[in-house]
């Protein structure tokens, strides 16, 4: 739920025991970086024992910073971003700022569990979750590091994807069958975005992904890393052991038409289905209809609802609805729209963690994107527990 000091939280309890929480955290805007640093790193942690957690439930983080560059070096010396003892986050940390006027903000995931969970870190950009079977693998920070400024955005989404592959072929696991989930952030998305498109469609037509098998949940949206001519960087989550059955893939052909549509390659949305709960990952989602065309141009708060509509119908095909989502990430190209998007979000989903950052979508004409995570209860025993 959230409150006046910056934090908002929501969770889900399953009927066989475990719990997710979703935390958001924002600094005040009036304060120094080293302040704002600090009262998040406070009223986060705050929050995590108000809820009766160990520090060890946490299992990501993604951290929304206004000046990647400066900004990262210094994250990275503190708890925020560092691995506890025998306890790896996989941490996110992305330039795209906070709109509200802090120069960072931060979501949190904190995994609950009553069977044992095992945490690895397999690299410095992929850490392993292993629970009831299943390895959820979190890939955060997946960047070229490009030095020279050589390479083209084709060439580094190829390499951030190789890094992806590349990890899960050492856990057993193919880019086609394991992944669900894809945040990919270009460094100037008008300029970038095609490149990027092309290389993953490319990429997945040789992984066995195309039109007619299935493709993966997806954001591409602007964002930028902390290396300075690195145009593409990439986060991924994905799970391996799932059984047959337990992913669907998303869509209103009423309302939505297939991304292939427009010669782009991701899922709208994808659930994975467990005993007791279902997770809906919901790619970015934007005011577009049927036939592939951007609506209410022009109209940034027009386009939000109609983006809303979207998901909520997204999640419908699912068996869930928009209060199922844990928490939202709002996308807006025009900063200057911030205050009409608050304030109608504020009256229209009050109690859900909302972050409204800066981030071009891949069309002009599209003023503003949503996305996020959904946790809806599931009755199917025969299911593999989450």
């Amino acid at each position: 739920m959230p409150s006046a000091n910056g934090i908002a939280h929501s969770s889900f309890t399953g009927a066989k025991g475990g719990a997710e929480h979703f935390i958001a955290v924002t600094a005040p805007s009036e304060a120094s970086l080293d302040e704002q640093i600090a009262c998040i790193d406070k009223n986060y942690k705050e929050t995590v024992r108000s809820l009766g957690l160990e520090p060890e439930t946490a299992a990501f983080r993604r951290l929304f910073v206004s000046d990647a560059m400066n900004q990262v070096p210094l994250l990275m010396e503190t708890d925020l971003a560092r691995d506890m003892a025998d306890s790896p986050v996989a941490v996110s940390i992305i330039q795209q700022p906070p709109l509200q006027g802090a120069k960072i903000s931060m979501l949190a995931y904190h995994l609950e569990s009553a069977t044992p969970v095992k945490k690895k870190r397999l690299s410095k950009s992929h850490v392993v979750i292993e629970k009831n079977g299943l390895r959820h693998l979190w890939s955060t920070r997946l960047c070229a590091s490009d030095d020279h400024g050589i390479s083209s955005a084709a060439d580094q989404t190829r390499q951030v994807f190789d890094d992806l592959i590349g990890t899960l072929k050492g856990q057993g696991g193919v880019l086609s069958d394991d992944c669900v989930r894809t945040w990919i952030y270009l460094k100037d998305v008008d300029v970038f975005y095609q490149g990027m498109v092309d290389s993953r469609t490319e990429l997945f037509a040789r992984h066995g992904m195309n039109g007619n098998s299935h493709y993966i949940a997806s954001t591409g949206i602007e964002g930028a890393c902390a290396h300075r001519h690195d145009l593409v960087a990439m986060d991924a989550y994905s799970v391996l052991g799932l059984g047959r059955g337990q992913i669907s893939y998303l869509n209103d052909f009423e309302r939505l038409c297939l991304t292939k549509d427009y010669a782009v390659t991701f899922e709208r949305g994808t659930r994975v289905a467990y005993a007791d709960r279902s997770h809906y990952f919901i790619s970015g989602t934007a005011s577009i209809d049927h036939d592939g065309q951007v609506v209410h141009r022009g109209d940034v708060v027009r386009q939000l609802d109609r983006a809303l509509e979207n998901v909520d119908a997204l999640l419908l095909d699912g068996d869930a609805a928009l209060e199922d989502m844990k928490y939202l990430i709002v996308y807006l190209r025009d900063p200057t729209d911030y205050t009409r998007v608050k304030r109608y979000l504020d009256c229209h989903l009050p109690d859900m963690p909302v972050f409204i950052v800066e981030g071009a979508v891949c069309r002009p004409e599209w003023l503003v994107e949503v996305e996020g995570v959904g946790v809806a209860a599931n009755e199917k025993p025969e299911l593999p527990a989450f």
